[in-house]
């Protein structure tokens, strides 16, 4: 495994480009396996979660092939296989969107129940209600969800959750109701602009769809699709952690391929915590200060803050002046990634589906672990505005959704090394001796060293 040593304090400097939408391009390339004959797609990023899917498309008799001019070609051969298998979907959620073009398609599918990031419960209720209202049998054993239908039949449904409508589920539905005979009506149908996209791109292959973008959708089923070309639209959380980057270590950058009507609701809460953000001929200009001030930010549905922006704006408002607060509606227990901002010196109380952010911290580096993707981003901004040098372990979550993040930031001005995830490779700083007494590098405090002697644990409180 691979590790970041980030070198905190560096402002950042210069132009940089977003790259295609992960949680877009996943979607479109399940729906391509629908399709007779090959589908080109433009601007799909090189990245851990889009490589999964690509085996399991090949898994189920579709060839996947990277062109060099960065084209992903998708071109379905035959049947030869109906089972998504346990070992591939499990690592990420948007594996499961097989199952409506798998179904539609071929008349029967048999996918294991998703994995992917351990952000808090997401069932897949809405997914199969859905697929069911279209006329689908459906069962669940051995953790498979085994699905058979002759000819899916339009039909008039509701996808709306406690949580908002589901993104994921609204895709599936979508792919499996543009081959059903007659007419579907999606009621609470997600919004998102990655959902926008597929539509489009279906609406190339020779779909009907339209309401693209609104809470009601309408689709008139065709009997066949075909391969075409699509440019996937840009990463709106790739940009978003890109201007939160430059907003936690006050500098200034601009960013090409960004639609800012995508960002609406975060540019003007990032205006209210004092970072500007304005549009360019290309793309944004992000300028920030070293005077941020505190914010109540709550992730919500589309058009509202997205849910994977939350992380990255915790670790943001502890560069705040005041108390900021931060409430997670999509997804409640979200917050696995506080503990570890606590590590470098952040000052974070979770109250049920909120946290409570207690700024401005002079944060420092430590070793952390990342837990999920966007976490890991977090950690990796909160790391650019620390003192010292910082360790972040487990970043396979961070390929999944960022390509080469490292890379991105290292041409801003940043510092970060990637590096084999060893005793060997941990900064002079975080080492200590194996009889753990010993710091190699500088000591830390008196009172955090072990067996030594120092100020109670309430004078220590005091002293902050």
């Amino acid at each position: 495994m691979e590790m970041f040593v980030v070198q905190g304090g560096r402002p950042l400097n210069g132009r940089v480009r977003v790259n295609g939408a992960k949680n877009a391009a996943l979607p479109i390339m399940a729906a391509a396996l629908a399709g007779d004959g090959t589908t080109r797609l433009y601007d799909v990023p090189d990245l851990v979660d889009v490589r999964t899917l690509c085996s399991v498309l090949n898994s189920l008799g579709v060839e996947t092939v990277r062109q060099p001019d960065g084209c992903l070609q998708v071109t379905p051969r035959g049947v030869t296989s109906f089972v998504a298998e346990y070992e591939l979907v499990r690592r990420m959620r948007a594996g499961f969107c097989v199952l409506g073009p798998l179904l539609a398609a071929r008349g029967r599918a048999c996918v294991s129940l998703p994995g992917g990031c351990n952000i808090g419960d997401r069932p897949i209720d809405l997914h199969l209600k859905g697929l069911r209202a279209l006329g689908a049998e459906i069962r669940i054993e051995r953790g498979y969800v085994i699905a058979q239908a002759s000819r899916l039949r339009g039909s008039r449904l509701y996808l709306g959750g406690p949580f908002g409508s589901t993104v994921t589920g609204t895709c599936n539905v979508m792919m499996a109701a543009a081959l059903a005979e007659g007419t579907t009506i999606i009621e609470s149908a997600a919004c998102e602009p990655e959902v926008v996209d597929l539509g489009h791109f279906l609406n190339k292959m020779g779909a009907k769809l339209s309401g693209l973008g609104t809470p009601f959708m309408t689709i008139e089923g065709v009997d066949r699709l075909v391969g075409t070309e699509h440019h996937v639209i840009p990463d709106r959380i790739e940009a978003a952690t890109l201007i939160i980057a430059a907003a936690i270590t006050a500098s200034v950058i601009e960013l090409e391929n960004v639609v800012p009507g995508h960002l609406t609701a975060l540019i003007e809460k990032l205006g209210e915590i004092g970072v500007e953000v304005t549009g360019t001929g290309a793309g944004l200009r992000v300028a920030a200060s070293n005077r941020l001030r505190p914010a109540d930010c709550t992730a919500l549905p589309y058009p509202g803050i997205p849910t994977d922006v939350q992380a990255q704006l915790m670790a943001l408002l502890t560069q705040a002046g005041g108390i900021g607060i931060v409430t997670d509606k999509v997804f409640p227990d979200r917050f696995m990634h506080a503990s570890e901002l606590v590590r470098l010196g952040a000052r974070i109380h979770r109250e049920g589906p909120t946290a409570v952010i207690s700024g401005p911290t002079r944060l420092s580096g430590a070793c952390v672990m990342a837990c999920d993707l966007r976490a890991s981003a977090a950690l990796v901004l909160a790391a650019l505005a620390a003192a010292g040098e910082t360790v972040i372990r487990r970043i396979y979550h961070l390929d999944r959704g960022y390509e080469r993040l490292d890379d991105k930031l290292n041409q801003l001005g940043a510092s970060i090394r990637r590096v084999r995830d060893t005793p060997e490779n941990l900064p002079a700083a975080l080492r200590f001796s194996a009889d753990g007494a010993t710091p190699l590098g500088p000591r830390p405090p008196k009172f955090l060293t072990p067996g030594a002697s120092g100020p109670s644990q309430d004078t220590a409180r005091a002293r902050q």
